[in-house]
């Protein structure tokens, strides 16, 4: 996920790091290629010369823009639910550390309370890590070797959804404290409503990683906006002359560029620039949590390098 702070809009025309200029300039070379040649030859080919008007290109053009309009507000609704999804999973894992510390005789400060709510606090942050490696396909071990008891951490480790094994393992925290007389039945209730919510958190983000957009449509956009970018300086030559290369990779950048951010907010769980930064988040829930019980985080969050975060 790009960060950086808003610059005026001089310098905001000449920003290379946090656009996906860097992406798209083979593309826009391409045109600008086809176009040189295309006005030094005058529309010409093997002495045929190729007459197009603006005229399809306007009306083609159109529509090509209400295609992309929707293929990138789908994306983006998609992008959206992603983060809407891990801002749920931040507050319900802050209202069942809450829950914790203030119900029962868990808000009293002994030696017994503090481990108990320490585990409480190391399960919900694994289970963090552990959606987001599960979401990315990365390696957990590290991140729950480091939070978990070893036999919790071994036996998440051999099961295929390590959100849902850990999920099953706060079920268990709760069911324990039940029968410990830590609290009654009522409250037990109100824990395992949060962990219900938790699961929904679950399986709403693998809806989205295993739901992408449906590809022939990604492909009749992709193909249809490349024939139009290359093809236009044919249209635009007869009327604009030495500035066709300047309209035609101007379009195509307008063009071009809204198909590829689209195409990265997609997945929103992925590495790239623009995807959602799930390490920055898990880590901040983290961070969060173990505040609430006074313990530090043992490492410091990452910051943006580069202007993006991970």
């Amino acid at each position: 996920m790009i960060v950086r702070t808003k610059l005026n809009w001089l310098r905001m025309l000449f920003i290379w790091r946090g656009s996906v200029i860097r992406s798209v300039l083979p593309q826009l070379l391409t045109v600008l290629v086809i176009s040189i040649i295309v006005t030094a030859t005058h529309g010409y080919i093997y002495h045929y010369q190729v007459e197009l008007t603006v005229a399809p290109f306007t009306l083609l053009g159109v529509s090509l823009a209400i295609f992309l309009g929707f293929r990138n507000s789908a994306s983006y609704d998609r992008y959206w639910e992603a983060r809407k999804q891990w801002g749920t999973l931040l507050n319900v894992g802050r209202s069942l550390v809450r829950q914790a510390l203030t119900i029962g005789s868990l808000e009293q400060s002994t030696p017994q309370t503090q481990q108990r709510n320490k585990e409480w606090v190391a399960l919900l942050a694994a289970f963090a890590h552990a959606l987001r490696h599960q979401l990315r396909n990365t390696n957990p071990e590290p991140d729950l070797n480091r939070l978990l008891p070893p036999d919790i951490c071994a036996q998440t480790l051999k099961t295929q959804f390590r959100p849902i094994a850990l999920l099953t393992e706060l079920g268990k925290w709760v069911s324990d404290g039940l029968r410990k007389g830590e609290y009654g039945e009522i409250t037990a209730v109100a824990f395992d409503r949060n962990l219900n919510d938790l699961s929904e958190v679950v399986g709403a983000c693998e809806r989205l990683a295993n739901t992408p957009l449906p590809y022939p449509y990604s492909v009749m956009i992709h193909r249809t906006l490349y024939l139009y970018c290359l093809l236009l300086p044919f249209g635009l030559v007869s009327t604009l002359d030495y500035m066709t290369p300047v309209i035609s990779v101007l379009v195509a950048y307008t063009f071009i560029a809204l198909e590829t951010l689209a195409d990265e907010i997609e997945e929103p769980f992925g590495t790239l620039p623009n995807d959602l930064a799930i390490e920055y988040f898990s880590y901040g829930i983290e961070h969060s949590l173990q505040e609430m019980i006074g313990q530090s985080v043992p490492e410091p969050i990452s910051g943006p390098k580069q202007y993006i975060l991970l």
